[in-house]
């Protein structure tokens, strides 16, 4: 190859020509947004934006960027945040994990999904935390259907180190999938809320989905081993459902803020967990859950999320 010119006005950036083929080629260097020319500090803040509960055409109207740049800019922010958890959570010394689901729908609602397609409707982010730390261990996103469930149970085994107490509600696709994939080397627990009925005589069901109805009476379960009874409970993590419904435009319901496709719903719960676990500070122990947990030892901000090498 040979130098071939220079290109770009606020820096100069060295261009080079291969003999052999005649192709060019520029010596930039890693950006945090691939192939999106914009400036990093406006694709950082289109990114925190949207991890704050910003939908799409909003975070079009403050950063000016056009609404498929914004698009872009959170595909390429969800694929280096999946890979990011994929790299740094792991063998996590855990005790006490807590599982849940969380209902959203994607294009229409289920009972337009005429087709009967698996990637429109109903879909649901299943998630996995640790009690004392509040890291979110594992995420998977999709039916509520026994081989989403496996998949969710077989990725938290990879994620923790050694045995650990695992409770969840009383979705029966848990029992078979724990067994399955932990054996006896765990304590396995559900536990079922009972509710009151609504006051003013509606159903239960359309008075959940505007307040929350008093909890009169748990069931619990043990399957598996010999629980701590002291830790049987899944509020840290239905807790933890109401940051994703605050904190993802996505999850808000009655809105016009829903997904249009299944692969922008998971890149949007892959940038909230990455931010959830490494950037914002909890405030049960005053220090982001990657800290609590030891994975790392400060506060990250945006530009480490988006890193072209891992953040240390």
């Amino acid at each position: 190859m040979k130098k071939f010119g220079w290109y770009g006005k606020n820096q100069r950036i060295q261009r080079y020509r291969c003999t052999q083929c005649g192709k060019t080629f520029s010596d930039t260097p890693p950006r945090p947004f691939d192939e999106l020319r914009i400036p990093i500090a406006l694709g950082c803040q289109a990114v925190h934006l949207l991890v704050e509960g910003m939908g799409i055409r909003a975070t079009e109207r403050l950063t000016r960027l056009h609404r498929d740049t914004v698009t872009a800019i959170l595909e390429v922010a969800g694929h280096k945040c999946a890979r990011l958890l994929d790299e740094k959570i792991l063998n996590v010394a855990v005790e006490s994990v807590q599982v849940d689901e969380l209902w959203c729908f994607v294009g229409c609602k289920q009972i337009h999904n005429t087709l009967k397609a698996a990637h429109l409707g109903d879909q649901y982010t299943f998630l996995g935390i640790d009690r004392a730390s509040k890291l979110i261990l594992s995420h998977t996103v999709g039916k509520r259907d026994y081989p989403t469930t496996l998949r969710f149970v077989q990725d938290i085994k990879k994620r923790v180190d050694g045995r650990i107490q695992l409770t969840s509600d009383q979705w029966q696709g848990y029992v078979r999938a724990v067994l399955e994939t932990f054996y006896s080397e765990i304590d396995f627990a559900q536990q079922q809320k009972e509710f009151a009925p609504s006051p003013n005589g509606s159903s239960n069901v359309t008075a959940r989905r505007y307040s929350p109805p008093q909890c009169v009476g748990i069931k619990t379960k043990i399957h598996i081993g010999n629980p701590n009874w002291n830790q049987i409970s899944t509020s840290h993590v239905e807790r933890t459902n109401l940051s994703v419904r605050l904190f993802t435009r996505r999850f808000t319901r009655l809105t016009l803020g829903y997904s249009k496709t299944l692969e922008n719903l998971k890149h949007a719960v892959a940038l909230f967990v990455a931010h959830f676990n490494f950037c914002r500070v909890h405030s049960a122990h005053k220090q982001t859950p990657a800290m609590a947990a030891g994975l790392t030892d400060r506060v990250w901000t945006i530009s480490d999320l988006l890193a072209p090498s891992i953040a240390p």
